[in-house]
């Protein structure tokens, strides 16, 4: 029998799937030798998807991914973990 309640949250299914696409890409850009940390932060700061690769789908990746919700998890991260 199980005595405790389950949670769910939405955050940290979005959280995931986040940082699975981030890594993604950054392995894309690794392999076609972009420096993935500069390209990263070219596209949050103009959302201009030009600076992530096509290579491996990256690029349609980065872009089921909110800006803001984006820049939110990585402060989140860089703050809170």
């Amino acid at each position: 029998m199980i005595d405790k309640t389950m949670t769910f949250s939405v955050h940290d299914e979005r959280a995931s799937e986040m940082r699975e696409i981030l890594g993604t890409v950054y392995q894309a850009l690794r392999e076609k030798g972009y420096n993935p940390i500069n390209q990263l932060v070219g596209y949050i700061l103009s959302e201009d998807p030009t600076y992530i690769t096509t290579y491996n789908n990256a690029r349609s990746l980065i872009r089921r991914i909110d800006r803001d919700e984006l820049l939110q998890e990585l402060v989140r991260s860089y703050l809170v973990e």
